[in-house]
């Protein structure tokens, strides 16, 4: 029998508990004598992505399999996920997720590469079932004790989601990579795509941002302890679906989650897919603490550029922000959060329902008609 996709009691969550439970894993990544996991690669998590450009030009080149009409959601329109129908009320959602390390802790680092992993059921509208392992490492160099833990932060995360770990796949490698292959459920009636916002619509963010320019701090000798707000972010699951009633449930008509390709990428998506544009006001954006100050510090990636490179012809950003307030929408976010395209009246009831458990959820901007010049702009 196929789990009851109701919603959850909210006290199955204790948002108090799980950030003392991050913050205990935050301290001790600031211990001097483990290995610093960002040191041994050159970029991490999701700064480390293939430039959309680039993975654009690859795919047209690419001949894909037959289609299915039981395939709901597929690759064309850039989703978080492919969707299955298996009956009537049942689809499955299938994703997979890994990336270098973004942190120096293992544990800490695993909890990251679980969650974000998982996000792309949840920005579906699912909840996940089963994942598999993907990891490669330095078999020579590096500790058992260092994967292990790694293993171990990734279960910690899975267990809080309440899906499992059925195994996975390993390799010798010269350098450390960790992720899942997740397989979730949905009732079709019930599935978000980043392709049904509507004109009228508000646009809510439900994770502050700045997350690669923090990243890129801290492996440049950034104080871990500034960083706890925006590690604690990327640690915490992208559940909105556990905390929701079914009417706030069926009030959103897209949504996506913000990683790599950064609010400007994933939203343009977003926008193209659904045939309509979408206005960002930057000063309801919510930030890091450390966001501005890391951005100032030109604490940038690859990403920071080929994003605004991706996004040039469709994005339009204020002149009157600084610069540091423009990178914010190219910053590539890890275990970002969620863009949720909602009817309007039912906006605010849902901010105040997802505030308590995700720091900084607010509305951040509008879906407007069709606009022939751009697909977002940020004013």
């Amino acid at each position: 029998m196929v789990r009851v996709m109701n919603l959850r009691p909210h006290q199955q969550f204790d948002p108090q508990k799980e950030l003392q439970s991050i913050l205990k894993i935050v301290e001790s990544a600031s211990d001097t004598n483990q290995i610093k996991l960002t040191q041994t690669v050159k970029k991490g998590g999701c700064a480390a992505k293939i430039p959309a450009i680039t993975l654009r030009e690859i795919l047209s080149l690419v001949d894909l399999p037959n289609r299915s009409d039981k395939l709901l959601v597929e690759g064309d329109s850039f989703d978080d996920a492919g969707v299955y129908q298996i009956r009537e009320d049942l689809a499955l959602i299938e994703t997979v997720d890994f990336f270098t390390p973004i942190v120096d802790n293992p544990s800490l680092f695993g909890q990251i590469a679980a969650a974000n992993a998982l996000s792309d059921v949840y920005a579906m509208g699912g909840r996940p079932l089963t994942s598999l392992a993907i990891l490669a490492f330095p078999a020579a160099t590096m500790e058992n004790e260092v994967v292990a833990a790694i293993l171990s932060g990734a279960g910690e995360v899975l267990r809080r989601a309440g899906a499992l770990l059925v195994g996975g796949h390993s390799i010798d490698d010269d350098s450390l990579k960790f992720g899942l292959a997740v397989t979730g459920e949905v009732d079709p009636k019930k599935l978000w795509s980043n392709q049904g916002a509507q004109v009228g619509d508000s646009l809510i963010l439900t994770k502050p941002l700045g997350t690669g320019t923090i990243c890129a701090g801290t492996k440049a000798g950034l104080a871990v302890e500034s960083t706890v707000d925006a590690l604690a972010s990327m640690c915490r699951l992208n559940n909105v679906v556990d905390f929701l009633s079914g009417e706030q449930q069926f009030a959103i008509h897209a949504a996506t989650d913000i990683t790599g390709f950064s609010l400007a990428g994933h939203s343009m998506q977003m926008a193209s897919a659904s045939n309509c544009s979408f206005k960002f006001d930057y000063a309801s954006l919510p930030l890091f603490e450390q966001t501005i100050y890391c951005l100032e510090q030109k604490y940038l990636t690859r990403a920071h550029s080929g994003n605004r490179n991706y996004t040039q012809n469709r994005v339009v950003v204020n002149d009157q922000l600084s610069e540091q307030q423009r990178l914010v929408t190219f910053d590539p976010q890890t275990s970002g959060g969620l863009l949720l395209s909602v009817s309007a009246p039912q906006a605010e009831t849902i901010v105040s329902t997802l505030l308590p458990y995700f720091p900084g959820c607010a509305v951040v901007g509008e879906v407007m008609a069709k606009d022939s010049q751009w697909d977002v702009s940020v004013c």
